[in-house]
């Protein structure tokens, strides 16, 4: 059963301030203006971003200790996911996806910024910046944010017919990644109503609720995020919360007087150089590009879908979104297609 609504308040993240401790005459302070997590850092999909991290010495002067620089991602828990960077002076060393795209910037003399460069789906989150200078060890929090849009999904089968990871499998074909509880709640806090539960990133089940309803969690309980908490990664099955940013190209629709087959449909993508768009690329295009096209066009999965900004007579309902016809076995209609500048 439901847990009930949770209240902005309970989903705001707390991020810890560095240590109170009495200083030593030569321990690493961070700088008054440091971020604390209070403000995140916004960015999007294919962008360079800077995550600033700067330190001192109380007192500025005498004998200095080499400084260790290290960044580390986090999970929502504040527990490391992976290693990111570690630099000693000039010299530094990028792990895993961040190879080639994240270095260090050292534009002052106690600057240790992260610079991250095309800017993935899976980059947002917490990072974490250490300063470590022999003896002592100092550390705050920046939160990386990207500007995105929360879409449900479910497969051709159906509701409710996807366990964890084949969520994150359908989500990375519609050029997105499962959602994270923050892009849920800010998709929720933009006006996204939807009564079907789907998983999100951490494996947990949740779903979001503008107007209270009965099949939704019951009429008496507030609006909120309604959630299942964490469950089995195997065995249960739900639909997926999925999340895509703004595009690195442009969605265009495509049609025939007689519209065309799914076949057809991605042939005619291909002979205008692009590839027929996912669902997270209409989606993206809805959102950041304004794309409004009030005809129905095949997309990569064989569903059939339509966005509206400006609700309109025999558009659909009265409200702005992305229209679906669900996946037809039959038909002929236009194509939405996708091409990177």
């Amino acid at each position: 059963s439901c847990l009930g609504p949770q209240s902005p308040g309970q989903c705001t993240f707390l991020v810890p301030w560095g240590s109170q401790a009495t200083p030593h005459p030569w321990d690493v302070f961070w700088q008054p203006n440091a971020l604390h997590g209070v403000n995140p850092i916004y960015s999007y999909n294919g962008a360079n971003v800077t995550l600033p991290c700067h330190y001192r010495y109380e007192p500025d002067q005498g004998p200095k200790r080499k400084i260790r620089i290290k960044w580390s991602k986090l999970r929502d828990d504040y527990t490391k996911e992976q290693d990111v960077m570690v630099a000693i002076g000039k010299t530094y060393m990028a792990f895993g996806d961040f190879k080639g795209r994240a270095h260090m910037r050292q534009a002052s003399r106690h600057e240790a910024s992260l610079v991250i460069s095309d800017v993935r789906l899976k980059d947002d989150g917490k990072y974490r910046c250490e300063v470590i200078d022999g003896l002592e060890d100092e550390s705050d929090v920046v939160d990386l944010r990207l500007k995105g849009i929360v879409f449900p999904y479910q497969p051709p089968r159906g509701q409710y017919r996807l366990n964890f990871h084949e969520a994150e499998h359908v989500c990375q074909e519609q050029g997105a990644i499962l959602a994270n509880f923050n892009q849920l709640f800010q998709a929720w806090s933009e006006g996204l109503d939807w009564c079907n539960a789907g998983w999100l990133a951490d494996g947990t089940v949740q779903y979001p609720i503008r107007l209270p309803r009965k099949p939704c969690g019951g009429v008496h309980l507030a609006p909120g995020i309604r959630s299942y908490g964490p469950r089995h990664r195997h065995l249960h099955r739900f639909d997926a919360f999925c999340f895509s940013s703004a595009l690195k190209g442009e969605v265009f629709y495509l049609d025939r007087l007689a519209g065309m087959t799914l076949e057809e449909a991605k042939q005619s993508c291909q002979d205008a150089g692009a590839e027929i768009a996912r669902v997270g690329h209409l989606y993206s295009a809805w959102k950041f590009l304004g794309l409004d096209r009030c005809n129905a066009g095949w997309l990569a999965d064989g569903s059939v879908r339509y966005p509206i900004v400006t609700p309109r007579a025999n558009c659909g309902p009265a409200e702005p979104g992305v229209r679906s016809f669900g996946f037809p076995s039959k038909g002929r209609f236009g194509v939405f297609c996708y091409r990177e500048r």
